[in-house]
């Protein structure tokens, strides 16, 4: 069975960093797509931010381009989000995801194409 576990969420001051891990087991990592989407109370779920399969492509939601990086590390299964500059709009539970991909180039952006998802870590931004 795949899974995808989520860690590294909190409670953070407004201004501060936080780092998501996501481990995966049951699928061949290198051929998917990764992605982080997140969804606060009362709001659907939002994309965050996408990697190829190599890593050699990533994508950003422009409320968090410059302050958030992805990364991905496939000999252990694992894709990371560091997320700097935390605003209190960020708060929100954060989900890992994966779909699998033909090539390098990252085709879609929306939750709905994603065939496999975590079980979400809360992220908590205070003022």
């Amino acid at each position: 069975q795949v899974q995808l576990v989520e860690s590294g969420g909190g409670l953070v001051q407004a201004g501060g960093s936080l780092r998501l891990s996501c481990a995966a087991s049951g699928l061949t990592f290198s051929i998917y797509t990764m992605g982080w989407f997140r969804q606060a109370p009362g709001k659907e779920r939002e994309f965050v931010a996408a990697i190829s399969r190599s890593g050699g492509r990533t994508y950003y939601a422009d409320s968090v381009k410059g302050r958030f990086t992805i990364s991905r590390d496939n000999a252990k299964n694992s894709v990371f989000l560091q997320m700097n500059s935390l605003k209190p709009e960020d708060t929100a539970l954060y989900y890992c995801a994966a779909d699998p991909a033909v090539s390098d180039v990252v085709t879609t952006l929306k939750a709905g194409n994603y065939d496999h998802w975590g079980q979400g870590t809360q992220v908590t931004v205070s003022s």
